[in-house]
């Protein structure tokens, strides 16, 4: 059984170092790249304001935060759920960096020592999408991930968004793109249909080159997806 945790985080502001603290996370479970619907989210009082820009960006106040548990509170839970899980983070040293600094705090080992398994979709999609928009909105955008509804940033949304980015980038349907202007192309379903006699149907097999090239090929799709690609179970 392959257990995943696509998590996410929200903060009073960029610099764990400065002092900002986390004010809510959200976490959704895969089992063998299935949603279980094993959630977890938890608001949580920072101790401190947000700065203005973050405020505008997540929508958290002071007050609407000031009798949510402190991180002390929660920290246990939140452990057990991520509990032997590979962890799946967009932008992970962003979020690891906050949740070391909360571990910190109080006398624990570090998140990064609790999780060694943490897969960046991030650096992902840049492996795949080099020279494009990267961010959570435009992979959704790119994957066809309805994203309508996120008017603010939220730990559980953001999340629930990121498993659907997730499973769609690591199928390897990507690898097939031509165009780096795709996105800007109307999606144009084509069917052809071949009425030819069975018996003038010829079959040419691939040479041992071609073997090796397609072999080359396959092992590039394993490698971009981390994992093993679709066609070596259909060959």
């Amino acid at each position: 059984m392959r257990r995943q945790i696509v998590l996410d985080t929200e903060t009073t502001g960029l610099n764990a170092r400065n002092g900002d603290r986390i004010i809510e996370i959200g976490g959704v479970e895969l089992v063998n790249r299935k949603l279980t619907g094993n959630n977890f989210h938890r608001y949580i009082n920072p101790e401190r304001d947000s700065e203005e820009g973050a405020l505008a960006v997540h929508g958290l106040t002071t007050e609407f935060l000031s009798d949510k548990p402190k991180f002390a509170e929660i920290v246990a839970e939140f452990c057990a759920y991520i509990k032997d899980a590979e962890v799946i983070i967009h932008n992970a040293p962003f979020d690891i960096g906050f949740l070391n600094a909360e571990f910190t705090r109080l006398n624990l080992a570090p998140f990064s020592e609790l999780c060694p398994s943490v897969i960046d979709t991030l650096v992902q999609a840049k492996e795949l999408h080099p020279g494009k928009r990267n961010s959570l909105d435009a992979l959704c955008g790119r994957y066809e991930i309805s994203n309508s509804h996120r008017k603010l940033h939220g730990a559980l949304l953001d999340a629930e968004l990121l498993a659907d980015v997730f499973l769609a980038m690591s199928r390897g349907q990507n690898s097939f793109e031509i165009d780096d202007h795709e996105d800007d192309l109307p999606k144009v379903q084509t069917v052809v249909s071949f009425e030819v006699p069975l018996g003038e149907i010829s079959v040419q097999f691939a040479s041992e080159d071609e073997m090796k090239e397609h072999e080359l090929l396959l092992t590039g799709l394993d490698k971009q997806i981390r994992d093993r690609c679709i066609w070596r179970s259909i060959s």
